[in-house]
């Protein structure tokens, strides 16, 4: 599902409602993300046969949204596989005693702004 929702934002599949094809790079990216980190933490846990079609369908995806973004004018993409760069492992962090606790972010805005951030409109 993830993969053809990235897919659909990549102008590859037709909105099944207007019927056109449509780009959305920044919600492509998304849903490439987000399979990025399904591979990511399924690893090992998967047969050899899913684990190979999961990997074939990011890496089409991830060339697709290079080549989307190089078409699109003006287009800010970052590049596709940010993932592939990997984090540093806690050994190579420097050590602390104890973690220090973080306070939750307060926004500055009233609270129903910071909702509509997050809310999607599906139509009209």
């Amino acid at each position: 599902m993830h993969a053809q929702n990235a897919a659909l934002f990549l102008g590859q599949i037709p909105n099944p409602r207007t019927g056109e094809a449509e780009v959305n790079l920044d919600l492509a990216r998304m849903f490439i993300d987000q399979l990025a980190m399904i591979q990511e933490k399924t690893r090992g846990n998967l047969t050899s046969e899913e684990a190979k079609v999961l990997s074939n369908a990011l890496s089409n995806l991830q060339m697709a949204y290079v080549e989307v973004g190089r078409e699109q004018p003006g287009s800010a993409a970052q590049p596709a596989a940010p993932e592939a760069a990997s984090p540093p492992k806690p050994a190579d962090q420097p050590a602390t005693d104890k973690p220090e606790p973080s306070a939750p972010i307060a926004s500055p805005e009233p609270e129903t702004e910071s909702r509509k951030k997050f809310t999607k409109s599906y139509g009209p």
